[in-house]
């Protein structure tokens, strides 16, 4: 059904059930990740038909109770610097709502077909940089033995630079860094998150790889920096009519369960895991995006149109290969987080059996 230029996805049983799911995965990618579980979530309703900015704008509006949820889950754990997440979260909030004021025009100038290629290529650059990176940067620090991180020399020296009036101590690097340097890194999180209802694809690395924070607590810091920026993108969505409370809603129940148990997941895995998931989720879901390309681009008449057999192939593809990113992430997090708990079972086993020989 239509409500003026705005096109609602009908729910049918099996929509809603594929959104719960998809929901409940995102969740638990994002409990694990941080990154807000969005780069699964928005290609999966956009596979069923929602127009790109409306997937955004419908993600942002579950993003920021569920990040509120992880952040409070994983702060229990000491994982989070909530101090870090409000300085970034503010320059995030600008980005949010600069980035949604470009969406909009993309949209009211080309069409929901414009909104779709703008998002989908959006993605596969975002995703073949960063995922690209994450992942070899994974690889290597696995065959290396020393599965503990190592602080990279950028972020030495973004450490070393001492800015009169602008340095902030932050708990999770143990040092001051001038807010010159979060500024725009928080700016350019809200502005991706505004366009693909994602942030963490540049605020998880670049807290990482840029000032230093350890990958566990950058990825639980995310998710404060999502809870601010999450609040602003939707009101700016919700008053041009954007936004479907009920994709939210489903999303949202299924990805409240998910993200508790990506939280708890974090706790028992070496932190080189949580950029191997990160890594292979975006490499699958790249593909998946990259895809469809082809298939917007035929509509604006960009390139030769493109037969409906062939479309129809590329779409199917497309929607095998996200598939196929959500269950190797929930996969790979669940085997993680049983190892993990076994191993840690096993050690707290052998302390109480040391314990009791003495």
């Amino acid at each position: 059904m239509e409500f003026g230029e705005i096109s609602f996805l009908d729910l049918s049983l099996g929509n809603v059930l594929f959104l719960f799911i998809v929901g409940f995965i995102g969740g638990l990618v994002s409990g694990f990740i941080g990154s807000g579980g969005a780069f699964v979530l928005t290609p999966a309703m956009m596979s069923m038909g929602v127009p790109a900015i409306m997937a955004v704008a419908s993600n942002m509006c579950h993003k920021f109770p569920k990040a509120l949820v992880g952040a409070m889950k994983r702060a229990k754990f000491g994982q989070v610097d909530v101090k870090l997440g409000i300085v970034m979260g503010i320059s995030a909030e600008a980005g949010v709502l600069y980035g949604a004021t470009i969406q909009k025009s993309i949209k009211d100038s080309f069409g929901d077909v414009g909104s779709n290629l703008y998002v989908s290529i959006v993605f596969v650059i975002v995703l073949a940089v960063v995922g690209g990176y994450v992942l070899r940067d994974a690889i290597n620090l696995y065959r290396s033995g020393a599965h503990d991180e190592k602080t990279t020399k950028l972020a030495k020296w973004v450490q070393s630079v001492k800015i009169p009036g602008t340095m902030m101590y932050f708990p999770s690097i143990k040092t001051e860094i001038s807010v010159l340097f979060t500024i725009p890194l928080g700016f350019a999180t809200g502005m991706l998150a505004a366009t693909i209802a994602v942030g963490g694809f540049i605020g998880v690395p670049a807290m990482m790889y840029i000032l230093g924070v350890p990958g566990l607590m950058a990825s639980a810091t995310e998710l404060v920096i999502a809870f601010v920026m999450g609040m602003g993108g939707t009101i700016k969505y919700a008053l041009d009519g954007l936004v479907d409370v009920r994709l939210a809603m489903i999303i949202l129940a299924g990805s409240l369960f998910g993200v508790q148990l990506g939280a708890i997941g974090t706790t028992y895995v070496k932190p080189y895991m949580v950029k191997v998931v990160m890594g292979v989720i975006m490499m699958l879901v790249l593909l998946s995006r990259g895809l469809m390309v082809p298939v917007y681009l035929a509509k604006l008449e960009y390139i030769d149109p493109i037969s409906e057999g062939t479309e129809a192939i590329l779409r199917n593809v497309s929607f095998v290969m996200l598939i196929a990113a959500l269950a190797v992430g929930a996969l790979i997090i669940l085997y993680s987080l049983i190892s993990g708990y076994r191993a840690h079972q096993k050690q707290h086993e052998m302390m109480e059996a040391a314990e009791a020989a003495d």
